[in-house]
């Protein structure tokens, strides 16, 4: 397949370059880079406001987003006339000779212009793949750093490579997931660039970003209940009774509760934030009927950080896939001293910064989900699968990964649970930062040619749990666990 690239040249970026390479590593394809010479579609003010964000809020050098001399793709320009198979457009003012031409909209505005227009407004990203005026592919995107719109902005391009790159090598991923509340949406403006209006609107919010330039960040906690009655997923809302928070000493936080039941009683393991550390490791406290018997005690310390703890048992032992995305894995562990003396056991998958790794039996199989860092980006908004017919392996990645492309159910956030023969998982909303709020998931699908699911109710904070933001959702036993924060001056 003969792909060009349709590119506005004042706008040509490191992630047109990163695009082309990915594209020509897929099997059969041959790249070219075709440019226009209009004007930019960024806002007057942009680079200054990027600027602005870096320094305030420690960012690292621009990467993706960064400019590039047309001269530094020169080898790949486009050098002949023939039609290509395939033409996209990323700026949209392009006229492709192409059998088939793909336009890259977000909300309904073409490329790169209609994504600031859509950050600066604070709208949920809605990414899309669009042909002869249909969508063909959809991916709600994000990041994890809500208000700062460089992160958001670099983090929505490295997931518009993926999601790119699934259409052409696989179709693209599943069908996005009605969210409660939200009609389906199809594409608007089939990708076209904003009206002069909406442009000068744009300028304005930049403008008004300058100036409102602030930062708050979350102090996470562990809330726990009594499970008198139905759970989360049978209430579908918090229970009347609200949360008791786990306490900490004010020198750590708590969070991504994993409670589990041995020997007649639930052990909570939890990631336990050290802020002198600089990192997460595991711990462990036992509740008795009336809540926890004492502290969270550390059973787990590794070189990197370690979180969302998920512990289970099996052939009469337990284990335990910690986040270990920093060292480019997911391992599974063994308790030979429990609920301490750790071994790791095996790598289950390596290469890739995956988030959440989360484990269920279905027919005969074991599948492990898990979000994927694909080259950048956010770390909620890409789901891959893995099957294997043991736990511990050999696994198998999914031939359509990522199956899910969306920043608002992709994630997982807690055990997967089967209310009345149906699989259930819930899921993490992060359309507003990195656990806004949490879903609750039907599996509708899950086999080896594609996943979907619907999401039946989102929970967010609230009276019964104060806060900005409710991450994951556990239960063993009698009890059952979330989490979440408040909010507290970061200071530079």
């Amino acid at each position: 397949m003969r792909i060009v690239l349709h590119v506005n040249e004042a706008d040509l970026r490191q992630w047109h370059e990163l695009l082309l390479e990915r594209l020509a590593a897929l099997p059969g394809c041959s790249v070219e880079l075709a440019l226009s010479h209009g004007p930019s579609h960024v806002p007057a003010g942009t680079h200054a406001l990027f600027q602005l964000e870096s320094v305030l809020h420690g960012l690292p050098p621009r990467r993706l987003s960064a400019p590039i001399a047309p001269s530094a793709l020169a080898a790949i320009s486009r050098k002949g006339a023939t039609p290509a198979d395939l033409a996209i457009d990323l700026s949209g003012d392009a006229q492709p000779d192409a059998a088939r031409i793909w336009r890259l909209a977000f909300n309904g505005g073409a490329g790169e212009g209609g994504l600031l227009a859509a950050i600066l407004a604070n709208e949920p990203i809605l990414a899309e793949i669009v042909e002869d005026g249909r969508a063909m592919a959809q991916g709600r995107l994000g990041t994890e750093y809500p208000g700062v719109a460089l992160a958001t902005f670099e983090d929505v391009l490295a997931r518009a490579i993926t999601l790119i790159t699934a259409c052409v090598q696989t179709g693209g991923p599943g069908a996005l997931p009605v969210l409660p509340g939200e009609a389906p949406r199809a594409a608007i403006g089939a990708g076209r660039p904003l009206p002069e209006r909406a442009l000068r609107a744009t300028v304005g919010a930049v403008l008004r970003r300058i100036y409102r330039l602030c930062y708050r960040t979350p102090h996470w906690r562990v809330g726990w209940r009594r499970c008198e009655g139905g759970d989360l997923f049978d209430l579908k809302a918090h229970p009347a009774s609200g949360w008791i928070d786990l306490k900490d000493d004010g020198k750590r936080f708590y969070a991504d509760p994993f409670p589990i039941e041995a020997d007649g009683a639930v052990t909570l393991f939890v990631e336990d934030y050290v802020h002198s550390l600089g990192k997460g490791l595991i711990s462990a406290v036992r509740f008795g009927p009336d809540g926890p018997v004492g502290a969270p005690v550390p059973v787990m310390e590794q070189d990197c950080h370690l979180s969302y703890p998920f512990v289970f048992e099996r052939e009469g032992e337990m284990w335990m896939i910690p986040e270990t995305n920093q060292r480019g894995t997911i391992e599974l562990f063994r308790a030979t001293a429990f609920p301490g003396g750790w071994v790791r056991e095996s790598v289950l998958v390596s290469g890739l910064s995956a988030s959440d790794a989360t484990l269920v039996e279905k027919d005969g199989l074991f599948w492990l989900f898990a979000t994927v860092r694909d080259g950048g980006g956010a770390f909620s908004d890409a789901l891959h699968l893995w099957s294997a017919p043991d736990f511990r392996g050999p696994w198998t990645a999914h031939p359509r990964n990522p199956v899910l492309i969306d920043i608002a159910s992709a994630r997982p956030a807690g055990r997967m649970v089967w209310r009345d023969g149906a699989l259930w998982r819930p899921v993490q909303d992060c359309r507003r930062g990195y656990g806004a709020a949490m879903g609750l998931a039907k599996v509708l699908r899950l086999d080896a040619d594609g996943f979907e699911q619907s999401v039946e109710t989102l929970l967010t904070p609230g009276p019964l749990w104060p806060g900005r933001r409710l991450h994951s959702l556990n239960r063993a036993g009698s009890f059952e666990f979330i989490d979440g924060s408040g909010t507290a001056p970061r200071w530079s």
